[in-house]
């Protein structure tokens, strides 16, 4: 009998960016590529804690290396990955909230939050892809979004309106560089467990809300992301473009 073939999740010999890798979920991410093979650069903007994930790395025999990096700065973001790559997975999970009721919005924080959920993500996604393409390589890029890019959250106008956008420029990229063997997708998960998370939570109304929301009926945790970053990372889902992988216990099925 010819039995299928098993799909590999191993990603050696792969060359990964991981942005906002310092903490929270870039952390998580960056450690289940690496203990997966892959080469991870880790980047954020603290020194000090890139400093302190690649000395973790280093004493599990993982490679690293760490990239000072503020997405939000166009022109920096791009010189660096002129000189750093190219990259053959990018999983971005730069992004910040400032959340208010729609009609109280300050334009300064539109524009910070705009600046780094959408502007930063579109020409970061950009700039690793252009470097794929012009080594003539494939590769998987990942934004990380949020299920608030699939429906809409109580004085979440802004946040909801970037993470909308990156779903809506990742199905364009796809289609754009399919044919050049560059996937592009994005995860979309529920609240996680990570000190930004806690804020809401710690807030009664808030967290009733979520709970009720979340049809499995608990919080996200960080290792609830890292299979999900490993597979659209890995050759397993090499058919696996323009989509949105939710990772959000059924909140935006009904």
């Amino acid at each position: 009998m010819n039995l299928p073939p098993a799909p590999s999740f191993r990603l050696d010999g792969k060359r990964a960016l991981v942005a906002g890798a310092s903490s929270g979920i870039g952390l998580a991410c960056a450690t289940a590529l690496a203990s997966h093979g892959a080469e991870v650069t880790v980047a954020a903007r603290s020194e000090g804690k890139l400093a302190e994930v690649v000395e973790a790395f280093a004493d599990k025999g993982w490679k690293s290396h760490p990239l000072a990096l503020d997405v939000a700065d166009v022109a920096a973001t791009e010189a660096a990955l002129d000189a750093a790559g190219p990259f053959d997975i990018l999983i971005n999970s730069a992004g910040l909230a400032r959340h208010t009721p729609a009609v109280e919005t300050s334009e300064a924080d539109f524009d910070t939050v705009s600046d780094l959920n959408f502007k930063g993500a579109y020409f970061l996604t950009r700039a690793v892809a252009r470097g794929l393409i012009a080594a003539g390589k494939p590769g998987s890029l990942i934004n990380i979004t949020s299920q608030m890019g699939q429906v809409g959250g109580i004085d979440r106008a802004v946040y909801c309106g970037t993470k909308h956008a990156v779903e809506g420029f990742t199905k364009a990229m796809a289609i754009e560089w399919g044919p050049l063997g560059i996937r592009v997708n994005t995860i979309a998960p529920t609240f996680i467990r990570t000190p930004l998370g806690e804020q809401t939570l710690a807030i009664p109304e808030r967290r009733a809300w979520i709970e009720d929301k979340i049809k499995l009926g608990r919080v996200g945790e960080l290792s609830d992301l890292t299979g999900a970053a490993v597979y659209l990372a890995s050759e397993a889902a090499s058919l696996v473009t323009g989509t949105a992988l939710l990772v959000d216990g059924g909140w935006t099925a009904g």
